[in-house]
């Protein structure tokens, strides 16, 4: 995506990565595992994956680190996704236009509607972390073939 980027765009890329989880990144992946209720799925993920940065996809796409995930926790706690007690979850990114993405407590991933987690409203993008990667995955491409990412 960056060998083209400059000159498809005409200024240099920034940072666009998929950084490997390191000790600090795992061990908050535990502690999320241990003190709330997080989908399996996304505990697995932060076992590998540190963040997501895609700042040039679109207007960007970041999955925060497991230790950005426990603070929003600790900070904001855990956000309402619907209107059933049990659909509680967890600020896990956002894409640079602003919308949140959260991941409820049966693993499907949620984005707001707005900029905001006052009042919330709430999509499903995916049903589960896997679907939503994929997702990801084709935006990624789509971006790459013709500089659209389409609806991130």
């Amino acid at each position: 995506m960056t060998g083209e980027f400059e000159r498809r765009h005409g200024f240099p890329p920034g940072t666009n990565q998929v950084r490997p989880a390191d000790h600090d990144d795992q061990a908050a992946a535990r502690t999320l595992a241990q003190i709330t209720p997080t989908p399996a799925d996304l505990v697995t993920f932060y076992e590998s994956i540190g963040d997501v940065i895609w700042e040039d996809v679109g207007n960007g796409l970041f999955l925060d680190p497991a230790g950005d995930v426990l603070l929003q926790l600790q900070e904001h706690g855990i956000v309402d996704v619907g209107t059933d007690q049990k659909a509680r979850g967890l600020v896990m990114g956002s894409n640079g236009g602003g919308l949140i993405y959260v991941a409820g407590p049966d693993g499907a991933v949620y984005r707001t509607r707005t900029a905001s987690l006052e009042e919330p409203e709430f999509d499903k993008v995916a049903d589960d972390l896997r679907k939503f990667l994929e997702l990801l995955e084709r935006s990624l491409t789509r971006f790459n073939a013709d500089g659209d990412p389409g609806c991130l």
